[in-house]
């Protein structure tokens, strides 16, 4: 149930994130739940690795620097969500950046909600 509820509050946050960014599009509300869906996918599967990788590759500052890689590796995987799929379209980089940061914020707000509520 957990997972479910999961999957919805970021659901609504990949949508609430397309309607107020100009530069993220989705095809519409379903779209969200396939978007979501992905990127949970394969920021459980990908993720792991890409942060392995930015510290090593940095020689440790990402991992002092957590939120900021994550948000990093957050947005190279809407990317890769994007590039995979039709639902969802992102302009470039930087709106993928900003969609990132929000669609977390929106997350833990979402999260925090439902969790204090319960």
């Amino acid at each position: 149930m957990s997972l479910l509820l999961s999957w919805l509050i970021l659901s609504i946050a990949v949508w609430i994130t397309a309607v107020i960014l100009p530069g993220v599009h989705l095809k519409g509300f379903g779209s969200a739940f396939v978007v979501s869906a992905l990127f949970g996918i394969l920021n459980f599967l990908l993720g792991w690795i890409f942060f392995t990788v930015f510290t090593i590759a940095t020689l440790g500052i990402a991992l002092l620097l957590a939120f900021i890689t994550r948000w990093i590796i957050n947005a190279i995987i809407l990317k890769i969500v994007a590039a995979v799929t039709d639902q969802l379209e992102i302009d470039h980089f930087g709106w993928a950046l900003g969609a990132a940061l929000m669609m977390s914020a929106l997350g833990t707000a979402g999260q925090w909600l439902v969790g204090g509520a319960g």
